[in-house]
């Protein structure tokens, strides 16, 4: 995506990298855009980089329903290990 590329080409040499910094860019980056802005943007989106956009999305969230409904809670486990050699 040549949001991605722009932004990393603008800070590469400014951040470290981690976790933290990419998580610190990308809000500052999304606090500065408008519903429009955003909207604009995904306009531009070819069909596998929207396909990547939704997926990363649906993941993360399903990933976040998942432990707030374990988050103090005691799920009994039905994965049942087996023995495939």
């Amino acid at each position: 995506m040549k949001l991605v590329d722009e932004l990393y080409e603008m800070y590469r040499n400014k951040l470290t990298g981690d976790e933290e910094d990419i998580d610190m860019l990308a809000f500052a980056f999304l606090e500065e855009m408008s519903h429009e802005d955003l909207l604009a943007l995904i306009q531009e989106m070819d069909k596998q980089e929207l396909y990547n956009l939704m997926g990363i999305y649906l993941i993360e969230s399903l990933k976040g329903k998942f432990a707030k409904e374990e988050y103090g809670q005691h799920r009994t486990s039905t994965y049942h290990p087996r023995n495939i050699h």
